[in-house]
């Protein structure tokens, strides 16, 4: 029992250190082996100490949720969504403050307030005592919630025992990250509709397994109530629950105005696409802890605090048609056409539908409402219907017929696809167009406009038709002299000679950017390699998941694919094997680009890392050696900081490499 003791607390402290500052004294081979050692042990004992972090594996199911009487009252907030209603707010607050300072021996000290983000998740409310966790509750009606212990338990971030060891309650927000949610439909039967809903559901999930499954995290915010509480301010009320393991929100400012109000909340909106949670405003409180307990509060609502609300990302319309669009792989995506409608603040039209098979997932049909759900300025996707099914809806079909070429369509898993890659005009166009790119074969002067041109007039069909190309064939075309036929011609021969990274993103392989092609070229140095390889070899690969590992295998094993790189040898391009790395400066570090550097663009950026034998990564976590950070560097840079991880910007990588 002393070592199963010594082990719970180990593991404990590291998981408090990585949750509230992103570090671990452990690495994961090392909490692996002492979880292990755990686990056997509570095997021989027969017993599980009450704050062991092998209990969050979930339960078994509950019968029923039991209620729970908060020791203190949880309040609901008063909500303004426009600045002149802020402003109103303020000024309430400054009049009470002035009302409440006259004729006290000491006056309150001047307001100032403090900002945080506005979580869009579950509250949560849990209950210590002597140092462990003692109760989870839902907020309910503010005094009366439900039990959730075993739930939250599943919970990694939730500290199962603090330094703390008096009565206290604390309160958080309950999330599911938006990464978690987009890797969980990933392999789900049944994808959830939205992260909100996702921890709402697992929370009140009477099968605490259920809860486990969905990953989710937890930000902490207040103390509820405490014995002679420590702190006399937000802030130190913050440093208070971080000194105590609980994870914290990443962003707290402080300040005196409406104008450094105004600010704040600006930066909030204009990051707010970059965050990995879902938040739906800005909290606004008043700072000093004195001063809200003189202010009080109303019915519902504390005097001292205030939610401002930012534009809705969700919405309802009606769902009027369904066109299937063609890409240049030749799968057909369904685009949905909706009755316009506002979502923050932009008028939307159009919506995604993923394939035939989330349609029917979905259940929506034209003429039916839709939910809608917009975010980082993408088009909106549909997320599932509202109400029940009418006898005005039309069902939607899948298309039996190529829209453009009227061929017939072939299915392959999930999708449709037109596999008439010879005069089925948009896709190979849009074959041609990509494989030209700067990205990818970097032919220059090659346009969609010369892609459409060559296609009409010279019977170019796929890329190696590009190296049947002569001076005089092609200044038989309008707009061709010679100087631009020539120089066509002579990007040609050039783009023979290329880089295997380039190659593998130029022919198309779906999900694969530029970046994973580099990690591709890199892991397996050669295009033949990569003919037969299997998905469980590419999961292997950092930052490769499962969907694009069975994208790469299914590129491979379709015939016209590897006909179409066959053509491509044999008209002489050449991949070039990927060269070991030119020198050492980065060797088994782990890079994130972000943001708008002064010279390189992202893909230049992660060329040298790579070629100073480092890894580019596309997301920031513990193992992140350093951040190389540009312009508009969004929530990646806000992690960074959040993580102690350095930052540079390109002055001082060039430096750092020597170039």
């Amino acid at each position: 029992m002393d070592r199963m003791q010594s082990l719970v607390d180990r593991l404990n402290a590291a998981s408090r250190e990585y949750y509230t500052s992103g570090n671990s004294p452990l690495s994961d081979a090392q909490w692996d082996a002492l979880y292990d050692e755990l686990t056997e042990l509570e095997k021989q004992a027969g017993a599980v100490l009450p704050d062991s972090p092998t209990i969050r594996v979930g339960a078994e199911p509950l019968r029923g949720f039991a209620p729970h009487n908060h020791i203190h009252r949880l309040w609901s907030m008063d909500k303004v969504q426009s600045m002149d209603a802020l402003q109103g707010w303020l000024q309430r607050c400054e009049k009470l403050h002035k009302q409440l300072s006259q004729g006290r021996e000491r006056p309150l000290p001047p307001l100032c307030y403090t900002l945080e983000y506005k979580l869009d998740g579950l509250t949560v409310n849990l209950t210590y005592q002597h140092g462990l966790l003692q109760q989870a509750a839902t907020r309910g009606n503010g005094e009366v919630g439900e039990g959730i212990l075993p739930q939250v338990r599943t919970i990694n971030a939730v500290p199962l025992s603090i330094p703390y060891q008096g009565l206290i309650e604390v309160q958080g927000e309950c999330i599911m990250r938006l990464s978690t949610l987009a890797a969980y439909n990933r392999t789900a039967e049944e994808p959830l509709k939205n992260a909100r809903n996702a921890a709402a559901g697992a929370l009140r999930n009477l099968d605490p397994r259920v809860t486990a499954s969905r990953k989710l995290d937890v930000f902490f915010y207040q103390v509820g109530s405490i014995e002679s509480a420590p702190y006399a301010t937000h802030e130190s009320m913050i440093d208070f629950l971080r000194e105590n393991g609980f994870p914290v929100s990443p962003f707290l400012e402080t300040v005196e105005t409406i104008d450094g109000m105004r600010k704040a909340i600006h930066h909030i909106e204009t990051i707010r696409d970059t965050l990995d949670y879902l938040i739906d405003g800005v909290v606004i409180k008043v700072a000093d802890l004195a001063t809200r307990e003189a202010m009080g509060n109303t019915d519902k609502f504390p005097r001292w605090a205030v939610a401002y609300k930012f534009a809705a990302e969700e919405n309802i319309a009606t769902l009027l048609d369904v066109v299937w669009q063609l890409g240049r792989t030749g799968k057909l995506t369904p685009l949905a056409y909706l009755t316009p409608t506002e979502i923050g603040g932009v008028t939307v039209q159009r919506a995604t539908l993923n394939n035939y098979g989330d349609i029917l997932r979905k259940q929506v049909a034209i003429g039916c409402e839709v939910w809608i759900r917009r975010s980082n300025d993408v088009i909106p996707e549909i997320m599932g219907r509202m109400g029940e099914k009418t006898a005005d809806e039309t069902p939607i079909l899948p298309p039996t017929h190529c829209p453009a070429c009227g061929e017939a369509l072939v299915t392959r898993g999930a999708h449709l696809f037109c596999m008439n890659r010879k005069s089925c005009k948009p896709q190979a166009v849009a074959r041609l167009a990509h494989f030209a790119g700067r990205n990818a074969m970097d032919i220059d002067g090659f346009s969609e406009k010369t892609a459409d041109l060559l296609y009409d007039a010279l019977a170019v069909r796929d890329p190696a038709d590009l190296y049947r190309l002569t001076p005089a064939a092609l200044l038989s075309l309008e707009g061709f002299q010679q100087k631009r036929a020539d120089n066509l011609i002579l990007a040609l021969a050039a783009s023979k000679d290329c880089t295997l990274d380039a190659f593998l993103f130029a022919i198309g392989i779906p999900n694969v950017g530029r970046k994973t092609a580099r990690d591709l070229a890199a892991a397996f140095g050669s295009l033949e390699a990569l003919y037969n390889v299997d998905e469980a070899l590419l999961v292997g690969i950092p930052e490769i998941g499962g969907i694009i590992a069975a994208s790469i295998v299914e590129f491979f094993s379709f015939p016209e694919n590897r006909e179409m790189i066959d053509r491509l040898l044999a008209a002489g391009v050449t991949p070039r094997q990927m060269q070991a790395a030119s020198s050492s400066k980065l060797a088994g570090q782990t890079v994130v680009v972000t943001g708008t550097l002064p010279t390189l663009s992202r893909e230049d950026a992660e060329a040298l890392i790579a070629a100073h034998g480092g890894h580019a990564a596309g997301s920031v976590s513990k193992k992140t050696s350093f951040v190389l950070a540009g312009e508009k560097a969004g929530s990646k840079l806000a992690k960074a900081a959040a993580l102690g991880i350095p930052v540079l910007d390109e002055a001082a990588f060039r430096k750092m490499i020597g170039v």
